[in-house]
């Protein structure tokens, strides 16, 4: 397909390609041969340690983890096996000591519904390789400063992890049953419809960061917030970022960043745009060409942001219509559930709207899944 004969979506992706870029190295589908040899000597590892079970040849269950999932912690360590393997290992045992399976299987709706407020929000929206698109306004959380903090600071992490969960386990798994590409391949049935789910599987998300009207000491006040949440992904959720984009930022940025950028690691680091001020101006040639609109298409952007989509921080996501129906079909009466539930289900098996709570998407079948609780 030529660039000008294609889709705003496509011709992004053949841009990229044009320039050498590739978004998804080190992606399922997109692996050199030594990056492919590294995988495998990697399971290897894992096999032999314990923390890895792969598919039995005649055998029809999965594998304890999915490719998607390994090659998250390779493309932290630059496909270096033993050190993906001590942070997998590192992982696996901060999971078991937090019973991480239990506490998302457990946490009380009501409070993962509150807890919402003070993080990352998904828009419903995806960017144009399908990733989620969130968006953090730290204005709209100062309010809630008192109230966060309200809490002892092993809940406060708690909250933080059974987030991370759901975007790992909800989110990211229903964006890859959703149509997206990689710009080279199309997942087909034998005789060429589209099918489910699609390639490469989703693990990440572009965030964009807003820093409007926020005050020096509002960021200071919240520091300790914020460092938790990154440590933890880095540590434990490692490569599950894709972009963040930060606008508005206010004019002491600048003296702050060093500090904000030592909680990154350099991988993470190079993944930050910092727009400027024309790049927010519709007015400015820089515009539509900023980083922002490169990652996103504008019906998904925030109007706020220069976009077409009507959605605001602290507003539930917004899921296109394609999302709806797949989200309407998903949710089926769960077995041994009960009314009290079963209702956080409603709006997604009625309306197509977001599930309340904690629960999965497995994105083998379609379907939402109660969490299993760790015996």
């Amino acid at each position: 397909m030529a660039v000008e004969d294609a889709t705003p979506t496509t011709q992004a992706q053949a841009q990229l390609a044009s320039s050498g870029y590739n978004p998804w190295a080190g992606h399922v589908g997109h692996l050199t041969t030594t990056q492919e040899e590294s995988l495998e000597a990697f399971k290897k590892m894992l096999v032999d340690a314990g923390l890895y079970r792969p598919v039995a040849e005649g055998e029809e269950s999965k594998a304890s983890h999915d490719d998607a999932t390994l090659l998250r912690f390779l493309r932290a360590r630059r496909f270096e096996p033993a050190k993906a393997l001590k942070q997998f290992s590192d992982t696996a045992s901060w999971r078991k000591r937090h019973r991480v399976d239990k506490l998302y299987a457990e946490f009380p709706v009501e409070e993962f519904e509150s807890s919402k407020r003070y993080y990352p929000r998904w828009t419903g929206r995806r960017d144009k390789g399908g990733r989620p698109v969130y968006v953090y306004k730290l204005a709209a959380i100062e309010p809630f400063t008192k109230e966060i903090h309200s809490v002892s600071a092993e809940r406060r992490y708690e909250r933080i992890v059974a987030l991370y969960e759901v975007m790992m386990r909800f989110v990211a798994p229903l964006c890859s049953y959703l149509e997206h590409s990689d710009g080279t391949t199309t997942t087909t049935t034998a005789n060429g419809d589209k099918k489910p789910p699609f390639d490469p599987p989703i693990s990440s998300t572009t965030s964009i960061i807003d820093l409007s009207s926020i005050s020096l000491s509002a960021m200071w006040s919240l520091r300790s917030h914020l460092q938790e949440a990154s440590r933890l992904a880095t540590a434990n959720y490692p490569e599950t970022l894709h972009a963040i984009v930060v606008v508005n930022a206010p004019g002491f940025f600048g003296r702050i960043w060093g500090w904000i950028s030592n909680w990154f690691d350099e991988v993470t680091r190079n993944k930050i745009h910092i727009l400027t001020k024309d790049q927010l101006d519709p007015s400015s040639p820089s515009y539509e060409t900023s980083p922002l609109f490169q990652l996103i298409d504008k019906k998904n952007i925030p109007k706020e942001y220069g976009g077409d989509l009507d959605w605001t921080f602290l507003d539930e996501p917004d899921l296109d219509e394609e999302a709806r129906e797949v989200l309407k079909r998903a949710v089926t009466v769960q077995e041994g559930g009960n009314g009290s539930e079963t209702k956080w289900l409603e709006g997604a098996r009625e309306k197509g709207e977001m599930v309340k709570g904690p629960w999965l998407f497995d994105v083998g079948d379609g379907k939402v899944v109660k969490p299993v609780s760790e015996s």
